[in-house]
């Protein structure tokens, strides 16, 4: 039997301002939709199913999120998940630039929580509170110059 991890889906208080700061890090939108009706109740559980949809994809092809903005049921706003936090944890991009991409996140109000590491001079990465609180792992490959 094969499986393939198709996207981490990821729930947003403003769509248009979640798809501005991944595209601006380089992601780009494969499409978006309204999604409404009997099957959507069916697939996500929940009756009277009604979001806002967009698909990105990394530049490489093989990752990809969807966000979704619920226009019903209301969303419901909770705290940011911690790092320790048992459960869906943050989603991680490799950039080849972290500076750069820290940049882009700077414009976007994010920053990190607390700085930027270096592991064994092999990744420089960070964690960051992206949009609707989302943790973010930025991590750039310092063997690839």
């Amino acid at each position: 039997m094969g499986i393939r991890l198709d996207n981490v889906g990821i729930a947003v208080r403003d769509l248009d301002a979640a798809v501005a700061f991944f595209t601006d890090l380089g992601l780009s939108v494969l499409g978006r939709d309204t999604v409404r009706g009997e099957w959507a109740d069916t697939a996500v559980g929940l009756d009277g199913n009604h979001a806002k949809i967009a698909l990105l994809q990394t530049p490489d092809g093989n990752g990809r999120i969807e966000l979704f903005e619920y226009i019903h049921p209301d969303a419901i706003e909770t705290e940011p998940t911690l790092p320790n936090e048992i459960g869906m944890h943050r989603v991680a991009f490799e950039v080849d630039d972290i500076d750069a991409s820290l940049a882009i996140a700077e414009r976007h109000g994010c920053r990190p929580l607390r700085g930027v590491a270096n592991y064994q001079d092999v990744y420089k990465l960070t964690y960051l509170r992206g949009p609707s609180g989302i943790l973010v792992m930025l991590a750039q490959d310092l063997r690839k110059k």
